[in-house]
């Protein structure tokens, strides 16, 4: 899924954040303190006060991107992607009746400070509802490949748009609300990861057809069979099944946070054709 010819993107809009790396003890345990946040949502970052920070955001931002670029280099396909959704989301939550804010997104390499507590390369992308901040360490592209996913622009873009998701689950209180401490295949936590699955189909089924209010041209080009079976693999290949299995251990639904491969790219297929938040209510099912 390309960028369409013609289309470019204001710089400014992902702020560049940490380096180095988070040091052995206190840096762990800010990266237990994140773990924990996003698993459970119990904010234990207070008590990493003392541990050693990763270095300082350094004011740098992305800067202004051509469709030619965003196609060929990854931040800047991670700035003009979620420009593309800032667009989508804020029609469509305002549609729904809510109000949209728009998240902040930060690219770090190594490790990163957040407002969940300190984290590495190595958790990652994800969203920190506390700082309403998506963190993206673009080399996590490469590790795609290694879980089963062949890599391509719109594997890339769903795991910008599911972090994404998660922000709208934020501002829409489905974050609160969700007992996120459990696991298990039909647990709270599940259900929050596959509606923001859904969530991102529904931009990828939107995203050919929504219209850059500042040029004029569509975002993107309309999606490929195959680009779509990128997104497809992209969400197989981080389900807890496929996870379990690549490390070696037995596959256990009771243990899941996530959902299987199977789930998860069913209900990104669910957004992408049917593309309603209603039929992204992953809570409203006992059949996940």
């Amino acid at each position: 899924m390309t960028f369409q010819e013609g289309g470019s993107f204001g710089g400014g809009r992902v702020r560049k954040g940490g380096g180095g790396k988070v040091a052995a003890g206190g840096g762990a345990i800010g990266i237990l303190a994140l773990v924990v946040y996003l698993f459970t949502g119990v904010d234990l970052s207070g008590v990493t006060g003392g541990a050693q920070q990763p270095a300082p955001e350094t004011g740098e931002t992305v800067g202004a991107c051509t469709a030619e670029q965003a196609n060929t280099d990854r931040e800047c396909l991670y700035s003009a992607t979620l420009d593309s959704l800032d667009t989508f989301w804020g029609a469509t939550i305002p549609a729904a009746g809510g109000q949209f804010s728009i998240p902040e997104a930060v690219s770090f390499n190594a490790a990163v400070s957040t407002g969940c507590g300190n984290a590495s390369s190595s958790t990652g992308p994800f969203y920190c509802p506390p700082d309403a901040t998506i963190y993206v360490d673009v080399s996590f592209f490469d590790q795609l490949a290694q879980l089963g996913a062949e890599d391509g622009p719109l594997a890339e873009q769903y795991v910008i748009a599911h972090e994404y998701g998660h922000h709208i689950q934020q501002i829409t209180g489905v974050m609160d609300q969700a007992e996120r401490q459990g696991t298990g295949a039909d647990s709270d936590s599940v259900r929050v990861e596959l509606q923001a699955d859904c969530y991102a189909g529904m931009w990828a089924g939107n995203a050919a057809t929504t219209v850059d209010p500042d040029t004029g041209v569509t975002y993107l080009e309309p999606i490929t069979q195959a680009q779509l079976q990128n997104a497809l693999g992209a969400a197989e290949a981080v389900g807890d099944d496929n996870i379990q299995e690549q490390s070696g251990g037995g596959v256990n639904p009771d243990s899941w946070t996530h959902g299987s491969s199977e789930q998860r790219e069913r209900w990104f297929t669910t957004g992408y054709e049917q593309g309603t938040i209603a039929a992204c209510d992953t809570f409203a099912t006992d059949q996940l």
